[in-house]
């Protein structure tokens, strides 16, 4: 699934469906990783609803994007960004093994020198 100015999405929950989305180009990252985001999806919007979205920037930065259908008066807007931030603090470990298995398996880039950064 390609977002807006070629950004991939790696996965996905909505409070509005109930459904929890995972990019099958991603199927090789361990299984225990996998479940570890959808749990983080899923109880993002069962927290605060709306939709939640994580994502690789063209570059390979992860991002984590949030947001709420117009006439949501329930989606908790200041609990999202609160959310956002304590996953981006708790699982920092995890973003960036992902950001660092894209860069090297989706863009090819050169271990060695990712790891000297």
């Amino acid at each position: 699934m390609n977002d807006q100015d070629k950004r991939i999405v790696l996965c996905g929950a909505n409070a509005y469906e109930k459904k929890y989305y995972f990019n099958k180009d991603f199927e090789k990252i361990p299984e225990d990783i996998q479940k570890e985001l959808h749990i983080i999806c899923v109880l993002f919007t069962e927290e605060v609803g709306g939709i939640i979205t994580i994502l690789f920037e063209e570059d390979g930065t992860l991002k984590i994007e949030t947001r709420a259908e117009e006439d949501d008066y329930y989606y908790d807007e200041i609990g999202s960004g609160l959310l956002v931030k304590q996953i981006q603090t708790k699982r920092q470990e995890l973003l960036e093994s992902l950001t660092l298995y894209y860069k090297v398996f989706i863009l090819h880039e050169d271990l060695s020198s990712l790891l000297e950064e």
